[in-house]
């Protein structure tokens, strides 16, 4: 005989009550000044952990991302400059390698602690802005932009533009409220330590700029040490920098134009009709999710049957909101305007290729410019449905995540550009150089998309040298290789070939030249075949 135990109405209850002071919590603890900024940690510390694992996951059968390994690289020298970028994003990484493993798994817990670092310092950004309560739902609406998850994992400059832009804002919101040198000083020290990250950041600093010059409140501010002292400061926190740009003779402008410069004008306005396109679809998610939030506060059910606008209009109201600092809000609001609409005027004026990746940095203000319109009204029960919104969505997403790993796989099976083995080919290649030579392999030559991922996977983390290139990382030095010897890969159907063939005959004639061809198994299930020309120079006797 079979009993069936039914909860009692007094258990039910007790665990609904239980519901309510666990929301209440979260409620309280997002507005109470000695709660606030711990609950905000622990978010972005749940944020960051979830996401790691669901990366690992849905990145199980892929290498690094070239951009990750390239910061690895550049991580093992601190140099003022790495040919391209500022140094910033490699000292970072150096730093987080000397703790980590060069690991998959430790790339992606990289990315995702910097977009964690990121979120915090844009909820202390909020706090200059509105209130706690709609601070806390700015972070979790920044929690919600695909660039704080799917899109944030790679670890490079753009990424870290997360942490030093946002910072950057701050430091001016800070200096505008306060006007004093120390605020300029801190100021200056965020417009160089954004600098350091990627010259792209001057989009940002000219923003801020014009919001300074356009802002009604101007006068008080430029007639304050703050701004002079913040200029002073940046210049001279950056001289070092400015040195080693003059010793490569200026490399990374060099960089910019031969690469980013166009001369078809149609395929310029394409570009920046994805750029467009492209952030427009990103910010809708956390727009549309947070908006689900505030339709989702009781009575919505009522509402929904008897009055449905209600559910959309009660959250709009006339009159003053002291919730919102407009002044600052009007600094935000200019900033935002400025990065939204300049860059893409910009590179249909100059003719610029435009990358929907330098988005990433540009559009973290949104939900903040959004939150901060004071007809607004945001109600404490809005806190705890986004919070349960992402929890949901991060949660579900790590359940299947395994699965979309695999459907992905099978839909893009051929693309060597996502699933080709060179972790493969970096343990084959190291082998191979240890049983000619008995040694250390120092160098790797060849093209940055084809030789990066070896420097981070083969045990000996050769150097890379880019000898069609003209911004070297400084890592290695042409010299090196009549020294150290070394294997340069490159693909045989890119165009470029012949030139390396030539650098390869005039560097080192009697080089050994071999064919490899890679394949990976994830879960009984083929990828892509590579094949790589391979020459092996050995070191100098």
């Amino acid at each position: 005989m079979s009993t069936t135990s039914i909860p009692s109405g007094r258990a039910r209850a007790k665990t609904w009550v239980s519901f309510n002071r666990f929301r209440a919590w979260l409620v309280a603890s997002a507005v109470r000044p000695e709660a606030r900024l711990w609950l905000v940690i622990q978010l972005a510390i749940l944020h960051a952990v979830l996401w790691t694992f669901i990366l690992i996951n849905l990145k199980a059968a892929q290498d690094v991302h070239m951009d990750v390994a390239e910061a690895w690289g550049w991580g093992q020298k601190f140099l003022w400059g790495y040919g391209k970028h500022p140094p910033l994003s490699g000292w970072v990484a150096g730093l987080w390698f000397k703790v980590f493993p060069a690991t998959d798994w430790a790339t992606y817990a990289l990315a995702m602690t910097t977009v964690g670092i990121g979120m915090v310092i844009c909820w202390l950004l909020s706090l200059r802005v509105v209130d706690a309560r709609r601070a806390f739902l700015v972070v979790v609406m920044v929690a919600l932009y695909p660039i704080f998850n799917f899109k944030g994992f790679k670890y490079n400059p753009d990424l870290l533009q997360l942490v030093t832009l946002p910072l950057l804002v701050f430091a001016y919101l800070n200096a505008f409220e306060k006007r004093s040198w120390q605020s300029g000083i801190w100021l200056g020290l965020a417009g160089a330590l954004a600098l350091m990250t990627k010259y792209w950041v001057l989009t940002m600093i000219g923003a801020i700029g014009l919001a300074a010059l356009i802002h009604p409140e101007r006068l008080r501010f430029l007639l304050s040490p703050a701004p002079w002292v913040a200029i002073a400061t940046m210049v001279v926190a950056m001289i070092p920098h400015i040195v080693w740009l003059a010793e490569v003779h200026f490399v990374p402008l060099t960089y910019a134009g031969d690469t980013y410069s166009l001369e078809d004008s149609r395929l310029v306005h394409q570009l920046v009709a994805g750029y467009a396109l492209h952030n427009v679809a990103l910010l809708a998610l956390p727009v549309a999710l947070a908006a689900l939030a505030m339709a989702w506060v009781p009575p919505w059910r009522k509402l929904l049957l008897r009055t449905p606008s209600r559910i959309v209009t009660r959250a709009w109201a006339r009159g003053a909101n002291p919730g919102v600092n407009v002044s600052q809000a009007l600094n935000v609001w200019i900033i935002q305007i400025i990065v939204a609409v300049g860059p893409p005027l910009g590179a249909l004026v100059f003719s610029i290729y435009m990358k929907t990746d330098w988005g990433i940095s540009l559009f973290f203000l949104v939900p903040l410019a959004l939150v901060a319109i004071p007809a607004l009204r945001v109600q404490s029960a809005t806190l705890f449905n986004i919070v349960a919104i992402w929890l949901v969505l991060s949660v579900a997403t790590l359940a299947a995540s395994p699965w979309i790993a695999a459907r992905e796989m099978a839909a893009n099976a051929g693309n060597a550009a996502i699933y080709g083995a060179r972790s493969e080919l970096a343990r084959e290649l190291t082998q191979a150089w240890h049983t000619r030579f008995g040694s250390r392999w120092a160098v790797v030559a060849g093209t940055m998309e084809q030789i990066q991922p070896l420097v981070f996977y083969s045990p000996d983390h050769p150097s890379a040298l880019l000898p069609l290139e003209a911004w070297d990382s400084g890592l290695t030095s042409r010299d090196d290789v009549k020294t150290y010897g070394f294997i340069g890969v490159f693909d045989p159907t890119d165009g470029r070939l012949p030139a390396f063939e030539k650098w390869v005959s005039e560097t080192a004639p009697n080089a050994e030249r071999i064919v490899m061809t890679t394949r990976r198994f994830v879960h009984g299930k083929a990828g892509p075949s590579m094949s790589w020309n391979i020459y092996i120079a050995p070191p100098a006797k």
